[in-house]
């Protein structure tokens, strides 16, 4: 797969089990996904940075059935979500472990703690998330 220049760094690190983002010059905020202008404080100039992956999961989304990914459901119950990574940027994620049978369950606990889940799909490495066992547990 060919990939622009400005995604091939962060699509080789997931590759590699590295979460890069982008960190601004100016005010030092982290954007992720990666981009080269500062949502924050709209400096142009941002430059590489890691993450760590680990965060808190803020909200709960199950998938229809009639709308329901069956490549997802082969490698586990999942769900959708706001991620909060503990470096402070959120973004939309697929996340591993809710699903319909216990998403009431872990609503009520939220935020709960996630972790990076890297998965290769589709000839390259993405990354999505999976909720801590500790917040499954009762």
């Amino acid at each position: 797969m060919k990939l622009e220049r400005n995604v091939k760094k962060f699509f080789d690190g997931l590759s590699e089990g590295v979460i890069y983002a982008r960190k601004c010059k100016e005010c030092g905020a982290i954007e992720f996904p990666p981009h080269y202008a500062c949502n924050a404080c709209g400096y142009h100039d941002t430059e590489w940075t890691t993450v760590s992956g680990r965060g808190v999961l803020r909200s709960v989304i199950t998938p229809v059935a009639l709308n329901a990914n069956n490549t997802l459901a082969a490698i586990g119950p999942y769900c959708f979500g706001e991620v909060e990574l503990e470096e402070g940027c959120s973004f939309n994620s697929t996340i591993f472990g809710v699903d319909a049978k216990n998403a009431k369950k872990i609503r009520g606990k939220l935020p709960v703690p996630v972790h990076p889940k890297f998965i290769q799909m589709d000839g390259y490495t993405t990354l999505m998330f999976e909720v801590d066992e500790e917040a499954l547990a009762d």
